[in-house]
């Protein structure tokens, strides 16, 4: 019985990341002769932070008909639970241990999780690293991305890119890279250079009446969906520029704007609030690198200035589990115009309802984007070029098909069978 630990958010808080980590415990739990079991934090971050990160909408286990066992443990705050989660790992005598790495603050605790788990366990200590350089650098990123990332034995790698700024990490490390996750190379690291899965944890509805909703949301023919939290990095304000351009050309086009503004999650009248923003505030100007504070990041405010009231649809909060299929549907295409980019997890969602994508030409998206097959690139801070994008995609549909096709490859199993190669002809625990 091969037996794995997933350590990360559990499917109580919102977000890419525990979506993430969901679906790659369900993927694992389907195998045979596979226990799975998710250890998860209580709270991920400072108690200064000034948001919510759970997840109060959702009334659909997305763990529904599965034997995976959730334990909600690790408190950032509370080093004494970082001891529990060590202990519980150990009891759980588990084989392999991932863990979702995508903020450097949470080196911390992660790293002496890790560190810990290597000197007591037998299991692989494998980080599975969705963002290395942070998009808000702060001083002591480096500090906590090398301690938390340095006793790991394997990295997944989602971009080429990020392979390439792990080595630049640990420059003294010897590491192998593979696409296939063996791990052969003796006193090195390995780095295994995956892709992010296609998600499956939300199905389109074979029964959804494209058109009734469509009217329902004041939708035109041609809908261009932006998914996902609001956050100055993904671009929604060049979106909006851009589709303000197209919208001068052409009357049948509309745009969806589905997300929750990521700093907008309390209650800014209460006292709590009002300490953690104060607090939070002073923590960014003494480590945060940028002087840009994202809590004043309010793109939204363009559609009334530009004039596309009756032109967006804007759903501004934060989306159920059984609501998701609604949005991809009536849409025709995503846009996904980030300023910059490490495999998304938004784009994942697309294809998984069969959609193209229309992305800037940054980061990861060459490696996934074909041009003119599954999607279209933009020249990134282009808004010319973003709005020759939207249109180019009206006058030239990509099959959904195509799109199909393109993300064959990217499946959960292909994945799964990736981080658990070296075990396929071990003897494990029973």
């Amino acid at each position: 019985m091969r037996k794995i630990v997933c350590f990360g958010p559990g499917p109580q808080f919102k977000g890419g990341i525990s979506n993430y980590n969901t679906a790659l415990a369900t993927s694992l739990d389907v195998l045979p002769d596979t226990e799975v079991h998710i250890v998860s934090w209580t709270q991920q971050y400072p108690a200064i932070i000034p948001r919510d990160f759970i997840d109060r909408s959702s009334q659909k286990s997305l763990l529904e008909g599965t034997d995976i066992q959730v334990h909600y443990l690790t408190n950032y705050n509370l080093p004494g639970t970082w001891k529990k989660t060590v202990d519980l790992i150990l009891e759980l005598e588990a084989d392999l241990v991932i863990f979702q790495w995508a903020i450097a603050l949470q080196g911390l605790p992660m790293g002496w999780i890790a560190r810990k788990l290597k000197k007591k366990s037998k299991a692989e200590i494998l980080f599975d690293v969705h963002v290395l350089v942070q998009k808000e650098g702060s001083k002591l990123d480096t500090w906590f991305t090398r301690y938390g990332l340095k006793t790991v034995d394997t990295y997944i790698a989602h971009a080429y890119q990020t392979a390439n700024e792990l080595k630049a990490m640990f420059p003294n490390t010897s590491f192998s890279l593979n696409e296939d996750g063996k791990r052969e190379v003796k006193g090195g690291k390995h780095i295994i250079k995956l892709y992010h899965p296609v998600y499956d944890l939300y199905k389109p509805d074979p029964d959804f009446n494209v058109a009734k909703e469509k009217e329902a949301l004041e939708l035109r023919e041609n809908v261009f969906l932006f998914f996902g939290f609001i956050r100055k990095y993904k671009g929604l304000h060049n979106v909006i520029r851009a589709f303000k351009k197209v919208r001068e050309t052409r009357d049948d086009v509309s745009l969806l704007i589905v997300g929750e503004s990521f700093w907008k999650t309390l209650d800014q009248k209460k006292l709590g609030t009002r300490i953690k923003n104060f607090l939070f505030g002073i923590a960014k100007t003494l480590f945060l690198n940028k002087k840009d504070n994202e809590q004043n990041y309010r793109p939204l405010e363009l559609v009334k200035e530009l004039g596309l009231e009756e032109d967006c649809t804007i759903v501004n909060r934060f989306v159920a589990n059984e609501e998701v299929n609604r949005y991809f549907q009536v849409s025709d295409c995503i846009v996904t115009y980030y300023l910059t980019a490490t495999p998304s997890g938004v784009e994942s969602l697309a294809y998984n309802f069969s959609l193209p994508v229309l992305a800037t030409n940054v980061g990861h998206f060459p490696e996934t984007i074909k041009e003119g097959f599954n999607g279209y690139l933009a020249e990134a801070e282009n808004i010319d070029s973003m709005a020759e994008v939207m249109l180019k995609y009206i006058d030239h549909p990509i099959p959904s098909q195509q799109v199909d096709e393109a993300a064959q490859h990217m499946s959960w199993k292909n994945y799964a069978k990736a981080i658990l190669a070296p075990f396929e002809n071990k003897v494990l625990r029973t």
